[in-house]
């Protein structure tokens, strides 16, 4: 099936909602490899603005489509053509991400590699992914996870975002690339150090998954040009890509 890059359509799901996507198709040598690879895109936080456009999420598009991957961006709900209402917990985000990557599954024939990239607000939704079956491997990628503010941006939740990702680490199959700036602007470096530190060791051990951090220096929560941020955080994603 000869799958076409698209933009700003509505995906219908089965929970009928219909979120506004984008896709992007790698070059025609890489996209006819008999196991394919997908990534889905996750925005920064609606209420703030966050869509599927974000510089951050363009970005990461171009390394995603050089290393073969389909790339499928969206708007969560209640954002630009995307139905229903945004909520305070994300916790319905989760649900509706899980259905956009089984419709991605049906829709890209030999898909044996998911990448689910987070920015942001992005990020809280992507670690409440499950790995999926085999024969498909599952990563995960955590930009500017936002620590700092996590407990407002989930009503409270945060302790339910803690545990899931304790038990993501845990999975024998996970693969999780956190990555964050040392001058973010919502997040103290000292905190990320620690939380970081705590994931790691939660890593540890036999039959638990893999996980690599990386701490860009000068990086700000946004990725602008300064201080070679955005080049620097765009390589490391580039080198750890299944």
């Amino acid at each position: 099936m000869n799958v076409q890059h698209f933009t700003h359509e509505q995906i219908h799901l089965p929970s009928g909602l219909k979120l506004e996507a984008s896709l992007s198709v790698p070059p025609e040598r890489l996209a006819v490899s008999s196991e394919k690879k997908l990534a889905v895109c996750l925005h920064p936080w609606s209420w703030l603005g966050g869509r599927m456009d974000d510089p951050v999420l363009q970005s990461v598009k171009k390394p995603l489509l050089e290393r073969g991957y389909y790339v499928l961006r969206y708007n969560s709900r209640g954002v630009g053509k995307s139905s229903g209402w945004s909520s305070l917990t994300g916790l319905t985000e989760a649900q509706d991400l899980q259905d956009l990557v089984q419709w991605a599954l049906g829709t890209i024939e030999g898909v044996k590699h998911v990448v689910i990239l987070g920015y942001s607000h992005g990020s809280l939704v992507t670690s409440l992914f499950p790995v999926l079956s085999e024969p498909i491997h599952t990563s995960h990628i955590l930009l500017s996870y936002p620590l700092g503010p996590r407990s407002w941006l989930t009503a409270f939740r945060g302790k339910h975002y803690t545990d899931t990702l304790k038990t993501l680490l845990h999975h024998p199959r996970s693969n999780v690339l956190v990555v964050y700036g040392d001058q973010d602007d919502f997040t103290g470096v000292t905190d990320y150090d620690a939380w970081a530190d705590g994931l790691e060791e939660e890593s540890q051990g036999e039959g638990k998954g893999d996980l690599h951090v990386e701490r860009i220096h000068g990086a700000t929560h946004f990725w602008g040009d300064q201080n070679d941020a955005k080049r620097k955080m765009l390589e490391v994603l580039t080198e750890w890509l299944p």
